[in-house]
């Protein structure tokens, strides 16, 4: 299984990308599937994660009313809309995906790195001011 990521890219400030995480082969509505990022020097952060169903949603209280994740299981796909980017948005950004049976008994929604998950290799967004 891979997930591939796509859609990164050089953006003004205020300016919008859409990314794309592609999942062929994964059994899409077992998996809760996340967005994630990490800029030089800082820690991976969870952006945005939607659960298998769907009916459930996070997002990270620095990107809430400017990113919608949502699905499309026609395509085995996860997108990351993200409206009114930031410099301090720039980030390598990655997709993750878990079982969601292995999420059980977590806290939130978000993927948590199980060895029964995966990641992409991540998409580059850079915002410039």
């Amino acid at each position: 299984v891979q997930l591939v990521e796509s859609g990164g890219g050089l953006v003004q400030a205020g300016g919008s990308l859409r990314l794309s995480c592609a999942t062929p082969g994964l059994i899409f509505d077992s998996y809760n599937i996340g967005w994630f990022r990490q800029a030089p020097g800082k820690e991976r952060e969870a952006v945005s994660c939607i659960s298998s169903s769907s009916n459930n949603v996070y997002y990270a209280d620095s990107v809430k009313g400017r990113f919608t994740i949502s699905s499309d299981s026609a395509k085995n796909t996860v997108y990351l809309q993200m409206n009114s980017l930031k410099p301090e948005d720039t980030a390598v950004y990655y997709c993750a995906a878990d079982p969601t049976w292995a999420l059980m008994y977590s806290d939130n929604i978000c993927p948590q790195g199980t060895r029964l998950g995966y990641w992409g290799q991540g998409t580059q967004v850079t915002v410039s001011s």
